[in-house]
């Protein structure tokens, strides 16, 4: 069966963005590209995204602009995958939703992430947003948690659990730049 893995970038603090949804605290702070490569890894393990309606705009804009318009931009290996994965987006409200290898999916999210895991193929990876992989969270349907930590705390912000969630470390590593990546399973 096919595992249903989250990742997201987080604060020290917890949350996946600021209280409007913004994300200007990710790149505060020394790069580090074996980030990027943690990133790339975990992407290959998958062949289908899932995605919130209300974070797809943006996700879909920016990594296709990087393809079609900044091939020697670093980031272009991971937007390649970003735009060639099979992607389904989640919306009680729209039918459609513009970007590549993209899908929309208006059916009952338990029901419908649990046909995908049974489905053949690779794993399904969760990128957000908040509320969507919240709702995910709420409904049990994640199999593997993996945290990018980044080393700044912003005070208040979106959190993606709403209720206490029992999770076991399976793995943890710390970048230079102080980010730490840790692989959490359910309990």
């Amino acid at each position: 069966m096919r595992k249903l893995k989250l990742q997201m970038q987080m604060t020290i603090d917890g949350f996946v963005a600021g209280p409007n949804g913004e994300l200007d605290w990710m790149w505060i702070g020394k790069r580090d590209e074996a980030i990027y490569d943690d990133v790339i890894k975990l992407a290959d393990a998958c062949d289908t995204i899932l995605l919130g309606r209300k974070m797809t705009p943006g996700f879909i804009d920016y990594w296709e602009n990087v393809v079609d318009t900044q091939p020697e931009s670093q980031e272009n290996p991971l937007a390649q995958r970003m735009v060639n994965l099979d992607k389904i987006v989640f919306s009680r409200t729209q039918k459609a939703v513009k970007g590549r290898n993209l899908k929309v999916e208006n059916g009952d999210l338990a029901t419908v992430v649990q046909a995908l895991k049974k489905q053949p193929g690779k794993d399904i990876m969760v990128y957000g947003g908040a509320d969507f992989a919240s709702s995910l969270i709420g409904l049990n349907l994640v199999d593997e948690f993996y945290f990018f930590r980044r080393p700044v705390a912003i005070g208040k912000g979106l959190p993606i659990f709403k209720e206490q969630v029992v999770l076991q470390l399976e793995s943890s590593f710390t970048y230079k730049n102080g980010a730490m990546l840790t692989k959490y399973v359910p309990v």
